[in-house]
């Protein structure tokens, strides 16, 4: 009889690879390609009335790869579930463990937090057992957003749209942005001015002061009247430094990255969004074929909230800087960092698995975006584990008549961590203190300064920006709301999946929809679209996991007022499907239009639909949308004007429906492919994305992503270049395949 085996199961097919080769052959390692098992699509698959018992199907595309893994453990006497370690990794394991027909006594969890060879040997040391805490906790969630997402959506195809989807989480976060866009629409700009004096000492260099005080008081300039009047009284002032402050400021190295931290920087930096950061760490976390040695996990585990550092690897980069840059640049202990309250303490930050896998040492092993990821981890792990950067700091008070100015200056003591790594900031964040500080002279107490010119300058309030996925991750993160292995489907959800929100250029703005459905929800569901209320739910199912609250009875607490408000909005929510009447009559058989709102906005349609299906788009105001084109229509003569279609603009005779004549806005771009004689233009993808093909399609299908700029490519010639923004430039580079130009260019000061 032969001898049996042990079964080892893990999520993706590429840890297999990496895995089996640190594993002896009593063990087959295999991959469950994610949840075997989950709630039925075609029904709710949980009743209320027996504790919400979920009902668990069989996922029909994953039947054969259930049936693989059953004739697998047929072999085997023992079950290693080497799911990842999170909550969603103890439920597929769980899963796994009622699918398969393996004792129970024989079933193991393992878990790793790097795939390498050292961590791997580690956990099959020492295995546990499946943590039925966690798996409830993943259940509670799973079931409550079930029970919101099929009773919500439903509500809406019969209040507003057949089509649409409400979430437990994603409904609050596009709150967030709606809110937002309001704040921005009611914001007033108010004008006030600043005073600058340059101004030169007896050593160079020139510099510069801001006035503080006038007569004692703060500084108040409202207007150029005012500002003109304190500069008129500064007419032959001598300009004294009063007094001078020298000393020292220290700037930290901020933690080693966390899921969201990860998200939001990948974001500033490298213009990646939440889903496609996820999904490239994924990849350098599972195995990466370093060519000769096989494959290896790159990173730790990229889904915690959690910033601890193993000691060894702790004690490893202290080795490398010390080694690279100096003994100087580390402190004398290893650095600790406190996570926040959540934070699974069991888990890692994200950090290379193997310091000796440098990035210049593995790049040619990776693609473009993974060594770019990569690189940042790699950087901002070294960097929080070094001294800080130390600043020799300047301030001067300047009297001149009535005035007080001041000067601020910083130079760059001691690099610190910043020889490694630079952290960015939000577009539209206030810059750190140093950055603001320009290089000060040797100031002396009672010094006589010569005035080279007063700047008066004129600004205005801003409203608050718009947010990023980076921004909104942030708040998201600060108000609780999601977890940091959830933000990215929210994100995608809402933006790709959902057309509830748009982003454009990295900004993200709700859409009508968007718009048109939260405002249906808040009245009748202020406990969802709550963030108190989300948050603490995160919390409730934090609790779970800790074993200090049953699922079924956090899942009921919820659900009977839920409940309540779902019958209250089925009366009285008010339906908007059948549309406003407009009293304006249809072009093509006389019916009256309906004014409707869809997923790209407010349009008019015929009453008389399916009959007659007339359509125009309009504004958010209800206007028609339509812009000269400054050109008259070739068939007959009149002038055409562009509209905005639901996959972008096009010009159209202003004679409709008497004259049918259309054409695309083109953006004066020959289509690069050979014999096409199509010119480039905008569109829209059905997911509300922009990009940019060919006028000729359907018989030309050329589409690029990034926008089009009409200037040739030094490099290789090509006829446009594409640009995309980043936080302050924008970086234009070729579309032609195998041409790797590239350049950034400053955009200019608005």
């Amino acid at each position: 009889m032969a001898t049996k085996r042990a079964l080892v199961i893990v999520e993706s097919p590429t840890k297999v690879k990496t895995i089996q080769k640190y594993l002896d052959s009593k063990y087959i390692v295999k991959a469950s390609m994610g949840h075997v098992r989950d709630l039925p699509k075609s029904q709710l698959g949980v009743d209320p009335k027996k504790n919400f018992k979920p009902k668990y199907v069989v996922t029909p595309a994953k039947k054969k790869v259930l049936d693989e893994l059953k004739k697998a453990a047929e072999r085997a006497d023992t079950l290693y579930v080497a799911t990842d370690p999170d909550r969603e990794g103890e439920a597929i394991g769980w899963h796994l463990a009622e699918e398969l027909d393996v004792a129970k006594k024989n079933v193991f969890r393992i878990t790793f937090n790097e795939i390498t060879e050292r961590a791997v040997k580690a956990a099959f040391k020492n295995p546990g057992k499946i943590d039925l805490k966690k798996v409830d906790a993943q259940q509670a969630r799973r079931v409550l957003d079930r029970l919101v997402g099929y009773s919500l959506s439903p509500l809406l195809w019969e209040k507003v749209q057949r089509g649409l989807s409400a979430g437990r989480v994603q409904s609050v976060t596009v709150r967030l942005i709606v809110d937002r866009e309001r704040e921005i629409q009611a914001f007033v700009p108010v004008e006030y001015w600043s005073l600058h004096a340059r101004l030169n000492a007896s050593r160079p260099p020139e510099f510069v002061a801001t006035l503080k005080e006038v007569a004692g008081e703060k500084a108040s300039l409202p207007n150029e009247e005012t500002t003109r009047a304190v500069m008129a009284s500064l007419d032959g002032a001598r300009f004294v430094v009063k007094s001078v402050t020298r000393g020292e400021r220290r700037r930290n190295p901020l933690p080693p990255f966390i899921t969201s931290t990860l998200q939001q920087e990948a974001g500033r930096k490298l213009g990646f969004t939440a889903r496609k950061t996820m999904t490239i760490a994924q990849q350098l976390y599972e195995g990466i074929d370093l060519g000769s040695e096989g494959a290896e996990g790159l990173i730790t585990y990229m889904r915690t909230d959690s910033v601890r550092v193993a000691r060894e690897a702790q004690a490893a980069a202290r080795g490398w800087v010390i080694a690279r840059i100096g003994t100087e640049y580390v402190p004398e202990a290893p650095p600790t960092y406190r996570s926040r309250g959540s934070a699974q303490e069991a888990h890692e930050a994200i950090r290379p698995s193997e310091l000796r896998n440098e990035p210049r040492v593995v790049e040619q092993h990776l693609s473009p975006d993974q060594i770019k990821l990569y690189r940042l981890i790699w950087e901002r792990f070294l960097a929080s584990q070094m001294m800080p950067a130390v600043y020799d700091t300047v301030g001067a008070d300047i009297e001149a008549g009535q005035c007080l100015f001041r000067a601020q200056g910083a130079t760059l003591k001691f690099k610190g961590f910043t020889a490694v790594y630079e952290e960015s900031r939000e577009e539209g964040e206030a810059p750190a203190e140093q950055d603001q500080e320009g290089a000060m002279p040797l100031l002396e107490e009672g010094e006589v300064l010569t005035l080279v010119a007063l700047d008066p300058k004129q600004h205005f309030t801003q409203p608050p920006p718009r947010f990023t996925e980076a921004s909104l991750i942030k708040v998201l993160e600060e108000l609780g709301i999601g977890r940091p292995s959830t933000y990215a489907s929210i994100l995608g959800t809402i933006i790709n999946d959902r057309g509830y929100v748009h982003r454009e250029r990295r900004t993200l703005t709700p859409t009508e929809l968007g718009m048109a459905v939260t405002d249906k929800l808040i009245p009748y569901f202020q406990d969802i679209m709550n963030v108190e209320f989300t948050a603490q739910m995160e919390d409730n199912l934090d609790k779970i996991e800790e074993g200090q609250r049953k699922w079924v009875d956090t899942v009921k607490e919820f659900y009977e007022p839920f409940k309540r408000d779902l019958a209250r909005a089925k009366r009285e929510m008010r339906s908007e499907k059948v549309g406003e009447p407009t009293g304006e009559l249809c072009p093509e058989c006389g019916s009256e239009l309906l004014e409707k709102r869809g997923r790209f906005g407010k349009f008019l349609a015929c009453s008389a639909y399916p009959d007659c299906r007339y359509t125009r788009n309009l504004d958010g105001s209800g206007r028609a949308e339509d812009e000269p084109a400054n050109e008259n229509c070739p068939t007959c003569g009149r002038p055409m004007v562009i509209k905005h279609g639901r996959f972008g603009k096009f010009i159209a005779c202003s004679g409709y429906p008497e004259c049918k004549t259309t054409k695309p806005v083109t953006l004066g771009i020959a289509c690069p492919e050979p014999g096409c004689t199509g010119q480039l233009v905008e569109r829209r993808s059905r997911r509300g994305r922009t990009f940019f093909g060919c006028s000729a399609y359907p018989n030309c299908k050329f589409a690029v992503w990034r926008r089009p700029v009409p200037e040739p490519c030094p490099k290789c010639g090509a006829a446009f270049v594409t640009e995309r923004a980043l936080k302050n430039r924008t970086v234009r580079s070729c579309a032609r395949e195998g041409c790797d130009f590239e350049r950034e260019v400053e955009l200019p000061v608005a």
